[in-house]
Order: C-alpha cells, then structure tokens, then sequence
C-alpha cells in the first residue's frame, strides 16, 4: 500500500489539471500561434508561468486503483501488476489463469 499522502497528492494534481485545462489550454494556444504579435505570444508564456505547477497534467502519475502503487501499473486495467497477481489467484479477473508447467 503506497503513504497515503502521496495517494492524496496525486488526486489533488488530478483535480487540479482539471481545473485550469480550459485556461492552460486557451494560453498554450495563443503561445504557439505564429499569426499571433510576439508581445503577446511572450505574455501568454508569462501567464502560463504563473499558473501553479501542479495544474500541468504531465505531473500527474497513473497510480493503482486498489493499493496506490505507482509502479509496475497496467493502463488497460488500471492495476498494479501485484494487486492483478492477488485478484487473478482468486479468480476475479475474467479469463486470467495461473501459469503452471
């Protein structure tokens, strides 16, 4: 089981990227178009500066659903490759059976 603390950082992070996306994305926008002046290019990458660190969506890490574990996760199934061991030996998972030769 991942500290607790990093679980709840990682959600505020989720809630937080979700709240200024329509802003992150409006200045990002107006930052690359080229037809745009370059002062104001330049003050859209000044205003996308001093949005807080933690709204970017790549801060964000793909955490298990069960354990928190950040490592060692499946996108497809939202799992760490240990909480999918535990659940596939007890037959949850449908279709996943243990190797044996």
């Amino acid at each position: 089981m991942a500290k607790l603390s990093q679980i709840n950082r990682n959600n505020k992070r989720v809630k937080m990227a979700a709240q200024y996306a329509g802003k992150r994305a409006e200045l990002k926008a107006k930052a690359d178009d080229m037809s745009v002046a370059p002062e104001d290019r330049f003050a859209a990458r000044l205003k996308l500066a001093k949005l807080p660190r933690n709204s970017a969506p790549t801060r964000i890490h793909n955490r298990c659903e069960l354990s928190g574990r950040a490592k060692g996760y499946y996108r497809k199934l939202k799992l760490s490759r240990i909480a999918l061991r535990d659940l596939g030996n007890f037959g949850q998972v449908p279709g996943m059976t243990k190797a044996s030769w």
